[in-house]
């Protein structure tokens, strides 16, 4: 803690998340933020494209990841460090900076691939900050027991800037070209930093299990060691690791080629993806409504693990509509899964170490599961669409089956 943070009282009655306005003042930054970020990504895009040619805008696309995954559990150990609150704050205020000095170039200038790539550098940095760092602020800025409810609101966010920023990208683009675009994320970049300043942060138990700080280095290895150490952290991790290599190939790459090789067409490939949103928004709205559910261990295992039956079915529907519905069927169980092994990370792990810990789950979901993508490919060219879409289901559900085996992790419950 700092003491430039404002600080919630240590003792404060629980108020429902939902009706907290300092959690509201986080999610809205939050969904300000996702929208820019859409919306940034297909500016991006759209200029790559006009300024080279597809291998040159494949690059300009996949520039970013590099430093994503390199920096990652660096921008954790900053987190714990000097605070997520602060971390955020100085992600958004650069990529704020950095789109709109881009906007302000384009109008002079026409994109030039150097320049692209530049950017793109700058967000993969930026993205290793911000997302170990936007991960550890639910659980300072309200109470334990709320957490699940985060994770729905949370979700919910996420649906809503997916929804809402591709065709506000699209928009943009169509109206006043990249400039435009760019101008618009980095407006909604701003529009999310008087909401984070507004913030109010809990301040961290003292704990005198906690190893005290020393260079980056020791603190990444404390962390990575509290993990291994503890007794859900350790199977949570593995289980977050194993079943999103099994889950983000087969529902990303694949379901293109899936689309392709059944002429279902862009159309109906659109309603399948459809689909896993509304299903994936439903059960995020089903945790932010109930903000508990009993045995949150178990059901989420059971979950991720209906989840994964249903990926390996969809290579096998004959129609558009069914596949609809077991798309709806993965987002359902899948999102609900997925939403409470984020609580339940949240709330077993040290306040300490959050960043840390968030850093090592987010790295297996936004670094290393896409390396899936070239696997996903190659594996469709030589067997088809449907035996991968089953290989990639085993791998998700052996994550469920490896919760399921730990007595631990199965009977974990959530805060009441």
């Amino acid at each position: 803690m700092t003491v430039t943070d404002t600080e919630i009282p240590a003792r404060t009655a629980e108020r429902p998340a939902h009706r907290d306005a300092n959690v509201l003042r986080w999610l809205g930054a939050y969904t300000a933020s996702m929208i820019g970020d859409s919306v940034y990504y297909m500016a991006l895009a759209w200029a790559a494209a006009r300024s080279g040619s597809p291998t040159q805008t494949g690059l300009v696309l996949a520039v970013g990841s590099i430093p994503r995954a390199v920096l990652m559990l660096g921008g954790g150990v900053l987190a714990d460090r000097i605070g997520p609150r602060r971390v955020v704050i100085g992600s958004d205020a650069a990529r704020c900076l950095v789109v709109l000095g881009l906007a302000g170039a384009l109008l002079l200038t026409s994109p030039a691939l150097w320049m692209l790539i530049a950017v793109a550098l700058v967000f993969g940095v930026v993205d290793a900050l911000f997302l170990p760092a936007v991960g550890a602020l639910p659980p300072r800025i309200t109470a334990t027991g709320q957490l699940a409810r985060v994770q729905g609101m949370r979700g919910l966010a996420t649906r809503t800037a997916n929804v809402v920023g591709a065709p506000l990208g699209g928009v943009t683009v169509a109206l006043g070209g990249p400039t435009l675009a760019f101008a618009a994320a980095g407006v909604l970049f701003a529009v999310s930093l008087p909401l984070l300043l507004s913030l109010r942060i809990r301040p961290l138990p003292d704990r005198e299990d906690v190893e005290p700080s020393g260079t980056a280095w020791h603190d990444l290895a404390d962390g990575l060691r509290h993990i291994r150490r503890h007794p859900l952290l350790g199977p949570l991790m593995l289980v977050v690791a194993v079943s999103e290599l099994g889950f983000v190939g087969p529902l990303n790459l694949g379901m293109i080629l899936l689309a392709r090789d059944r002429d279902w067409g862009a159309s109906g490939m659109g309603w399948i993806i459809a689909a896993f949103g509304i299903g994936a928004g439903a059960s995020a709205l089903l945790l932010a409504v109930r903000g508990r559910v009993p045995r949150a261990g178990l059901v989420m295992c059971l979950t991720v693990l209906v989840g994964a039956v249903a990926i390996g079915a969809l290579a096998y529907m004959p129609t558009v509509a069914l596949a609809v519905a077991v798309a709806f069927c993965i987002g359902l169980f899948a999102g609900l899964g997925g939403s409470l092994l984020g609580a339940l990370v949240q709330t077993v792990t040290e306040p300490a170490y959050l960043g840390r810990v968030t850093s090592v789950s987010t790295l297996f979901t936004h670094a290393i599961a896409p390396l899936s993508y070239p696997v996903t490919g190659a594996a469709v060219a030589v067997w088809g669409t449907g035996p991968v879409f089953v290989a990639s289901a085993a791998v998700c559900a052996s994550g469920a089956v490896t919760g399921l085996a730990i007595t631990g992790l199965r009977s974990a419950e959530l805060p009441r």
